[in-house]
């Protein structure tokens, strides 16, 4: 069993890597198609993710059957999780997208308190410093002031809680056996109808280029959802959170890679700030295994 719980960890943190590298690549491309409506944007990394999904699903002959009582969380998990899609879109069309990654990328501490309320799963004193801590890193690359130039960032803060609450019920979910692959094509296939009105009343054309990037935005989210849906469902957010942040790492290299994007020095600090004590959190958590 206890065999069982370390390999369950171990590849909890590899998942949520690989996660954190398709997530990146994901927010390049959303980035690189340009000027196409944010809500466009939704509709198409959902459905093309939502291709992905019912492909592998096919392909590994798995029947589309949603476990008995799991539909309210499904919905809830979709719900939640699309509203944190628009915020993060938003977020990445306006801000540097190491910027928009490490604001999303609170997820996980939203994850914590939400985890404490709805998984019964405690929290000591660490974990609710930890969020404080975490919040106050946020608080320098989100730089609140009293103009509209901090919308961009106040949605990518809104953005990391809707993920938070999301991945919190794909551990209820997973918890419940449900199949990971069944929760990334209920959520693509839930958020593709979502902003499916949005589409027809509002549709922009768009250019070769725009239709490749969001194809390959589509494809990274698939991935990203996987195993994502993967590492939740191996081991509790609260151990291996830590490795979602390798999300900024690869966002930051692409950014200037790709879009020559620098973040400034307030951005930095609440990088350091953030990542520090996701790494305290996480050898204080190692160490009382």
């Amino acid at each position: 069993m206890e065999n069982k719980k370390n390999s369950d960890y171990k590849l909890g943190i590899l998942f949520i890597i690989i996660s954190a590298f398709c997530f990146a690549l994901m927010n390049l491309f959303i980035r690189l198609s340009g000027d196409v409506p944010t809500l466009q944007k939704c509709f198409f990394r959902n459905f093309f993710a939502l291709v992905v999904a019912v492909g592998t699903l096919v392909k590994s002959g798995t029947k589309f059957k949603i476990g008995k009582g799991n539909v309210k969380y499904l919905l809830i998990r979709s719900i939640s999780g699309g509203v944190g899609m628009i915020c993060n879109f938003y977020a990445v069309d306006h801000l540097a997208i190491s910027d928009a990654s490490i604001l999303n990328k609170l997820s996980p501490f939203f994850a914590i308190i939400f985890s404490y309320f709805i998984l019964k799963e405690t929290a000591g004193a660490f974990d609710w410093i930890s969020v404080i801590v975490a919040f106050v890193g946020a608080m320098f690359v989100v730089k609140p002031s009293f103009s509209l130039e901090v919308i961009p960032a106040a949605a990518g803060f809104i953005g990391g809680l809707g993920a938070g609450l999301a991945y919190t019920f794909v551990r209820k979910l997973g918890m419940r056996g449900e199949n990971s692959m069944i929760i990334v094509a209920f959520f693509s296939g839930f958020t593709s109808l979502m902003f499916l009105p949005y589409l027809i009343l509002r549709y922009q054309p768009m250019s070769g280029k725009q239709w490749l990037f969001l194809i390959l935005t589509g494809i990274a989210a698939a991935g990203g959802q996987i195993f994502i849906t993967k590492a939740y469902s191996k081991a509790p957010a609260k151990e291996i959170s830590v490795y979602d942040f390798s999300i900024v790492l690869f966002a930051a290299l692409f950014g200037f890679m790709f879009l020559r994007q620098i973040p400034d020095i307030l951005s930095f600090v609440g990088y350091i700030i953030i990542i520090g004590i996701a790494v305290i959190r996480y050898r204080v958590t190692l160490g009382k295994k």
